[in-house]
């Protein structure tokens, strides 16, 4: 558009600062495509050439800046003509200028957001802003570290995460180098922290700030161990993970953001605490942060796991500001924290409500109230509950159209990614609780104890059932939710201790016939031994004091009295239902390649029946 670009050119210090008003508003509420290649990028030169001139003898004053840097950046969310911002020269000004305006508070981020968008747009402009010409990256970390608004965290923490993208030196320059003492997990763990309070007193752009803080961790917990000679993981060999003790000290904050930020309506699962169980995947079990996964030694709040660790003892770990406890200023005294504690949310109250309706999944009931502890796996265990409960309600089926229409709606109602999945919200929840599973012992019993509790009623079909153990069955045979599905059996696998027979006798093998084929299983294990049962489960081998048989491939009560056949009381419907059940398994399997076609039983039947 000349006559825009014209116009702007002809303004002058002189010009009334009505009209240089006038004119960038007309840039900023120009419609996308006014501008062809040309005059886009002319017109951006010109006006990072006024920003860096700002005084009496430019175009622009102090007080324009903070328009003509919003003119700027709805200029550059067009690539085409937008390359000037990519360039060393013109990011260098960005980041003069956001510095430079620091007592201009909107001036200055709105310099920050045109290098965030600019390097969304332009790959190439990362390499560039990290250059030693620019050196971007470093005067990022400390506008982070001394970030004081949710809005600044927010722009900040997303330049970082896009520039953490791929590995690089950059990121173990991040965790090697020391800024003013503090490292970037000293710095990130803090603004967790503050964000964290900011989100729970709905503070606005809170929850974006803790999104972006929350991706820029991933990517340094996904690349630096693999930059470094990272430690082995005593993880189970499933697991390949690489680690660095220098991460240690994000556990601590993210955990406590776990246990803290609810789920929200009408999808329980949404950005920040899909990004926080993202983040704590990456994170082994090792014996090094067992402790801080398992609660042994309350993590401090702002202070690095290794710190915590070295410094806390018995007698001062009661009085370290964890989750729930707001941390005392100088001037508070101890009688002043009764009144200024954080009381518990209506979430809290909520989970209480489900944790006293059930058995308690715990061996001994925690003496500590929740404000001042916390238990991670039952946590996932009642984000489980809540996010299943909602997204498969009572014992509806996972692959109906219901069931994908609702959530469907729900990623529009609450403007996720349309392409957003049942799958991409929930498997990586189930993949922290099988973490956890494998990691721990007690953890397998409690699952089991959950799941498949010892008095549970195996009168009707399992997969009937409207509680968590249906809705997990029913997803084994699912096909619209292919990553969730395979999630979900190595989560009962691993709830099993990864025995075969043990996963069998708990579930029927029926239910669980498809994933034990998956795991080189042809056929149906025989019952674990008393030894190898778990105290959560009857021994199929042994129901016969006092208790009913039950069914190997149903995992239902077999029939009473002499032996009978287990279709003697099926009506033929009921026989052909049945037969329809297992020929649309077994045809999953074999279009899956899970099973090749010349073992599928169905076919043989079939091929069989036709021969002459």
């Amino acid at each position: 558009m000349a006559d825009v670009l014209q116009t702007y050119t002809e303004l002058s210090s002189s010009t009334p600062r009505s009209q240089v008003t006038s004119v960038l508003q007309s840039i900023i509420n120009a419609l996308p495509f006014t501008f062809n290649q040309s005059s886009r990028a002319e017109l951006i030169r010109l006006l990072l050439k006024d920003l860096k001139s700002l005084g009496p003898k430019s175009r622009l004053a102090a007080k324009d800046a903070a328009q003509a840097l919003l003119a700027v950046k709805t200029l550059g969310r067009i690539p085409s003509g937008s390359e000037p911002l990519s360039e060393a020269g013109n990011l260098s000004t960005l980041l003069y200028l956001s510095a430079s305006l620091k007592d201009e508070p909107e001036a200055s981020t709105e310099a920050l957001r045109c290098i965030a968008n600019t390097l969304l747009l332009f790959d190439h402009a990362r390499q560039t802003l990290i250059s030693k010409e620019v050196g971007g990256g470093d005067v990022c970390v400390s506008m982070l570290d001394k970030a004081t608004t949710p809005e600044q965290v927010f722009t900040l923490a997303r330049i970082l995460f896009l520039l953490t993208v791929s590995r690089s030196a950059f990121i173990q320059s991040l965790l090697e180098e020391k800024r003013q003492g503090r490292t970037i997990v000293d710095i990130i763990a803090a603004k967790l922290d503050t964000t964290m309070v900011s989100i729970l007193a709905g503070t606005k752009f809170a929850r974006d700030a803790m999104s972006d803080l929350l991706k820029f961790a991933f990517n340094i917990l996904l690349h630096y161990p693999k930059l470094v000679d990272s430690e082995p993981s005593s993880e189970a060999k499933e697991w390949d993970d690489s680690w660095s003790m220098k991460l240690e000290g994000l556990l601590p904050p993210l955990l406590r953001a776990y246990h803290t930020i609810p789920p929200t309506f009408p999808m329980p699962l949404v950005a920040p605490l899909t990004h926080i169980i993202h983040a704590l995947i990456l994170i082994p079990v090792n014996p090094s942060l067992r402790p801080i996964w398992f609660n042994m030694i309350p993590p401090a709040m702002g202070r690095s796991s290794t710190s915590s660790r070295k410094s806390t003892n018995i007698n001062s770990a009661s009085s370290s500001p964890v989750l729930g406890s707001p941390t005392l200023g100088p001037s508070e005294s101890p009688d002043r924290r009764s009144t200024t504690s954080i009381k518990p949310s209506t979430l809290d109250r909520a989970l209480s409500v489900i944790s006293a309706g059930r058995k308690s999944l715990s061996r001994s009931p925690s003496p500590s109230p929740p404000s001042t502890s916390y238990d991670v796996f039952q946590r996932t265990h009642d984000l489980l509950e809540i996010t299943f409960s909602h997204h498969f309600p009572d014992n509806s089926d996972p692959d109906s159209q219901e069931v994908r229409e609702a959530f469907k709606q729900e990623v529009e109602a609450t403007g996720a990614p349309s392409d957003t999945s049942l799958d991409d919200i929930l498997t990586p929840l189930v993949v922290l609780c099988t973490r956890l599973c494998l990691a721990d012992e007690s953890n397998r019993v409690k699952m089991r104890e959950w799941t498949v509790p010892p008095d549970l009623d195996r009168t009707n079909p399992l997969d009937e059932r409207a509680d968590f153990l249906g809705k997990c069955i029913r997803l084994l045979g699912s096909v619209y939710h292919t990553r969730l599905k395979d999630a979900v059996g190595e989560m009962l696998y691993a709830a099993c201790d990864s025995d075969a027979a043990l996963l069998s006798s708990l579930f029927g093998y029926g239910h669980v016939a498809g994933l034990l084929f998956n795991k080189g299983v042809m056929s149906a294990p025989p019952p674990p031994s008393t030894s190898q049962s778990s105290s959560s489960a009857p021994d199929p081998s042994s129901l016969t004091t006092g208790q009913r048989e039950i069914n190997p491939i149903t995992g239902t009560y077999a029939p009473t009295g002499p032996t009978v056949s287990a279709t003697a009381d099926m009506t033929e419907d009921e026989k052909e239902q049945e037969m329809e059940k297992l020929f649309v398994l077994f045809d999953r399997l074999e279009r899956s390649g899970s099973m090749p076609a010349s073992q599928n039983p169905m076919r043989k039947i079939i091929e069989k029946s036709m021969s002459p």
